[in-house]
This record gives C-alpha cells, structure tokens and sequence, in this order.
C-alpha cells in the first residue's frame, strides 16, 4: 500500500501546497457562516450528524474510484481512532456549541489559536521551534488579537462559549499531533474519510438521544443550502485537502497556514457586508497574511527553483 507522501523541503512549500492552503483558507473561512445559519434550524449534534455522514461517505467514495487502499493495518487504528475523535469530532462538536453561546466572530478567532498550542505541543514533543516559525507565529497570532480587539477583554456575557471554542482549537491542535506522527499506509481521502468515520457514531448517538432530530421538519432553503456547502467543501474538499497538508509540512507549519482561515471572514464581510476595513483590521491582515509568506513562501524563495 502506497504511503502518505512527505515533502522533504518541509519548511518550504510549493504551488500546489500554497493552493491547497488558499482552498482551505477559503473554503473553512466561509464556513463559519454557513454553520451559523445551519445552526438556527439544526442543533448541534444533529447538524454535525448530517455533515459527517454526507462528508464521510462521499470521501469514502472518492478514495474508492481513485483507487486508495479503505482498510487501515490494525496497528494503526487506535492512533487513528485518537486523531478522528480529537481532530474532527471535539474540534466539530465543541464549536457548534461554543457558536450557540458566543458571537461567531469571537469563536472563528478563538478557534484558530490553534497554532499556539500546536507549537507548543510540538516543542514539548521535540520538534525544533526556529527563529522563523517564532515570528512568524507571533506576527499571526497578533493579527487574530488586533481581529478581536478589545471583545478579548470580556466574555460578552458567555464565558462557557469562548471556553468551548478554545477547547475546541485544543482538541484540534492535539489531533493534529497525533495525525502527524506516524506516515499513514491510507491515502489522504481514504485516510479523511476514516477521520470523519470514527467521529460519526458518537454525534449520531448525541443527535438521537439528545435532540430527537425525527421531529424536525425539513429545514429551509437557506439552512439547505448552508449544509450543501458545509459538505461539499468543509467537510469534503477541506479535510482531504487538510490531511495532506499535514502529511507534507511540520505540524506548526501547516497550523500557522489556517491562520488564512479568519481572515476570509473580515474579506467576505467588507465584501459582501459593507463592513467598514479600518486601520485595525487592515493591520490584522497583514499580520497574518505576512506570518503565512513568512513560514511557507519565504524558505522556497531562498531556495530557489532548482533546489
């Protein structure tokens, strides 16, 4: 069975890297949206419920016509069964209720201290913290602070939202961890599709017993389409395109590059909402847009092509 592949100028990344970065940083950006809107019909177990089992099952079918080997060698499933329920359902679960208790900007921010405590794990795991990926984490982080803005200093008035969000971006720090330490025999969509499988049966059992989601009437067209999207490309192109990234980049490289993540939020709402772009959010943006060129695109350039 063919292995996950790695990169071995792993700091750097090349165009179809950076690709793979923007889909996600796209993609997962407007998603917090759309699970917004999908969350005022649906609630949270039922909702992750729909999305992993659409999601899991379409990547399964994927893997399948591209030819990946589905079963996993026995020694791998307990590590993988840890990866799944900390990566995709604790991150997945968490958020969605951490959304109902909390304004969705402040948790798309929260969410993505993910970097921070990757990198921390990773140090207290081995792995060379360099002079590059500290400013560039630090620059990153402080553009997510300068997004948030004085909203950090207080809970708005829902403490237990911000501490399930920042649970959440734990629990996918440490996922990630656990998917980056072995060189999976699973392609990089089988291997997704096993990363939302194992994380299905506990959401379908929360829906059942918690939210009896036989009693709800179908859902509106907006709160459709909101879930269409959710599982075609969150849940789909995003976890796959997730798992590879991580296969190719050190797990504290491959964090700070979903830093692109929240920034979509404040594009998509000067865009699309008329928000006003002031000085604050502007200087967010470079921050972060400068610590992803900073870890990725910097490294590759000093390289040249040829190297």
């Amino acid at each position: 069975m063919r292995a996950m592949p790695r990169l071995r100028r792993a700091a750097g990344a090349d165009a179809g890297t950076l690709l793979l970065l923007l889909g996600i940083g796209l993609f997962w950006g407007l998603n917090w949206p759309a699970v917004r809107i999908g969350l005022t019909e649906l609630q949270p177990f039922t909702l992750r419920s729909v999305g992993f089992v659409a999601g899991g099952g379409i990547l399964a079918l994927i893997a399948r016509l591209r030819g990946e080997a589905l079963m996993p060698r026995r020694e791998e499933l307990p590590r993988l069964v840890l990866a799944g329920l900390l990566s995709v359902m604790g991150f997945n679960v968490l958020t969605a209720f951490g959304q109902l208790a909390t304004e969705t900007s402040r948790a798309a921010i929260l969410a993505f201290t993910m970097p921070l405590w990757a990198t921390l794990m990773a140090t207290a795991m081995g792995e060379r913290l360099t002079g590059e990926r500290i400013v560039a984490l630090l620059a990153g982080m402080a553009g997510l602070m300068l997004l948030l803005g004085p909203d950090l200093l207080v809970a708005g008035g829902s403490p237990l939202g911000s501490l399930l969000v920042l649970g959440a971006a734990v629990s996918w720090a440490a996922g990630t961890l656990v998917l980056k330490s072995r060189t999976w025999s699973l392609g990089p969509v089988a291997l997704a599709a096993w990363l939302i499988g194992v994380s299905t049966p506990p959401v379908l059992l929360g829906s059942a017993l918690l939210e009896q989601p036989w009693q709800l009437g179908w859902p509106s067209p907006p709160v459709v389409g909101a879930m269409l999207y959710h599982i075609a490309l969150p849940m789909v192109f995003c976890h796959a395109a997730w798992v590879t990234l991580v296969g190719r980049l050190p797990a504290p490289v491959a964090a700070i590059g979903t830093l692109l993540i929240p920034v979509v939020g404040v594009i998509s709402a000067v865009l699309l909402l008329g928000e006003p772009l002031g000085a604050r959010k502007l200087a967010a943006l470079l921050l972060v847009t400068g610590a992803v060129a900073t870890v990725l695109v910097g490294p590759a350039l000093r390289r040249g092509p040829g190297s």
